[in-house]
């Protein structure tokens, strides 16, 4: 049993210890359509900044990366007004993602994402 545990804890330290840091490509899928956003992330620890750049303009990224999991958020242009997009995810390995998006009160929807 002790050796199975070991053995699972081993196969997560890359995910867990994982730096993100670079370009990305996702595909985020609402019910209002598909979209396929560039994201440039810079890790620092845990601290995690960037850019995006897709169908809601060009913005500053902020966020967090820990125990393979990440979250990042942005302030984007629709329909003439700023709206908030909150993502949460998981780090499947250090070249993928996915999770969920929240458009502020717009909705949500999924998301996937490779590293360029």
């Amino acid at each position: 049993m002790r050796k199975a545990i070991w053995l699972l804890l081993l196969a997560l330290l890359p995910v867990w210890g994982a730096d993100i840091t670079g370009a990305w490509d996702f595909t985020v899928e609402t019910a209002a359509g598909k979209g396929n956003p560039t994201f440039v992330f810079q890790q620092q620890g845990d601290k995690l900044t960037g850019t995006y750049k897709g169908l809601l303009g060009e913005a500053k990224v902020t966020g967090v990366v820990k125990s393979g999991k990440v979250e990042f958020s942005f302030e984007g242009q629709y329909d003439g007004g700023k709206v908030k997009v909150e993502y949460t995810g998981a780090i499947e390995s250090v070249t993928s993602m996915k999770g969920t998006v929240r458009f502020a009160a717009l909705g949500e929807g999924t998301w996937t994402a490779k590293k360029k």
